[in-house]
């Protein structure tokens, strides 16, 4: 064996090997580390730095505890609240409301509408979603804290029978309700019983509540879309908005449209009644709050021109859109006590005073992509009276089924 050559404890050359032990020379990356390794007095490499022991974790706080916390800073003054991503795409209202309970939806309008809550230094509307990490502007609010009530199994029973005698369709995603009227969706003044309060009876193990993802008046009866889970809340939220929802409404109106089938467009806007009541009233172009709104209407059926049976399909959701827009065209739902504008007019025998407006159908993609949730209500028995009584057959085909979507 040739000597000078790479031997057992030899590098090239018969040097010394400088590297592992096993004698083989370190690699270009090993040599490029060391050189640039601080230097000792000598010139020895100092001993690695021992790596600083990780911080141990701040204990996470709970939802209660981050309410009473923010409701006590709210007391004394103006905060800015900072939206999570957990927040994203939550409607301003909705926010509020998980925010602080305590809170009446009442009070939460008036807030906004005064202009005193404010989205990164602008106006905003109730109904406008937020974006993770915008800054929200709260007013000083005197919040009431609410004693923890002991939730009683029985009553818990009683609500969750209730709820299923009117679900009209129910998987792991998603529940449909036939909301009966005169029911509120939510709390406000003077309101304790709604379906949002009945919902906490269906919380699961994990403490999820099933979730609103849009309203109908408390005089409407119909399809409320319910989401049973933080994804299918999100998913139908984004539906809702961008309008993927077809949503179909039945109403009897005083008197008979001219045109059979109709589209009406108006700008819609908030304004205080002499009663102290929001109505919304028909507004121009750039007018403070104003909001298109657009509505394509066809009759059914009439009844000696006095009164109509109307499907409605409301293309945009604005507050009280179908009733104000009803109104509008010289036709106001019959039982409407905020919209029926028709002086000296007589409602006939056996129809009773009551909002005839049924949230009848509605039909929308499965938020996991399994299909399509198409699901109708029943005639409520105020308006199956009426409708027995008028001769009105609910069976046939319903015209507004072809109206444009747009």
């Amino acid at each position: 064996m040739k000597s000078g050559g790479k031997g057992a404890g030899g590098g090239r050359g018969g040097r010394p090997g400088a590297g592992s032990a096993k004698g083989k020379r370190p690699s270009h990356d090993a040599r490029r580390r060391a050189a640039a390794r601080p230097k000792a007095v000598g010139g020895e490499p100092m001993a690695r730095a021992s790596r600083p022991a990780a911080k141990p974790e701040a204990p996470k706080r709970t939802r209660a505890e981050v309410k009473a916390e923010t409701a006590q800073v709210l007391s004394t003054g103006v905060q800015q609240l900072v939206v999570t991503p957990d927040e994203n795409e939550m409607r301003i209202d909705r926010f509020l409301e998980t925010r602080f309970p305590q809170l009446s939806f009442s009070h939460i309008q008036r807030i906004v509408r005064k202009g005193e809550l404010r989205v990164d230094g602008k106006r905003a509307d109730s109904k406008d979603r937020l974006s993770e990490g915008q800054t929200v502007r709260i007013p000083p609010l005197k919040l009431e804290q609410q004693a923890e009530r002991p939730r009683s199994a029985k009553a818990d029973a009683d609500t969750i029978g209730f709820l299923h005698s009117i679900t009209l369709y129910e998987d792991d995603d998603v529940m449909v309700l036939n909301k009966p009227a005169g029911l509120a969706v939510q709390g406000g003044s003077g309101t304790t019983r709604h379906v949002d309060g009945m919902l906490a009876a269906l919380t699961d193990k994990d403490g999820q509540k099933p979730r609103l993802v849009h309203r109908l008046d408390k005089d409407t009866a119909g399809c409320l879309v319910i989401a049973k889970s933080r994804f299918a809340a999100a998913t139908l939220a984004k539906t809702f908005r961008s309008r993927s929802a077809r949503k179909v409404y039945w109403a009897l109106v005083a008197g008979v449209p001219r045109v059979k089938q109709g589209r009406i467009s108006t700008y819609l806007a908030r304004e205080e009644a002499y009663d102290g009541d929001q109505r919304m009233a028909v507004a121009k172009h750039g007018e403070d709050g104003a909001m298109h709104a657009v509505t394509y209407y066809a009759i059914v059926e009439t009844a000696a021109q006095k009164l109509g049976w109307l499907s409605l399909k409301p293309v945009t959701g604005r507050t009280h859109q179908l009733r104000a827009h009803a109104a509008h065209i010289g036709h106001p739902i019959v039982g409407d006590p905020k919209y029926f504008n028709i002086q000296n007019w007589e409602l006939p025998g056996g129809i009773q005073n009551k909002l005839h407006l049924l949230a009848r159908r509605i039909v929308l993609p499965h938020p996991r992509g399994k299909g399509t949730i198409d699901v109708s209500a029943p005639l409520p028995p105020h308006m199956r009276q009426s409708w027995n009584l008028l001769g009105f057959d609910d069976a046939p085909y319903d015209p507004i089924v072809e109206a444009p979507d747009e």
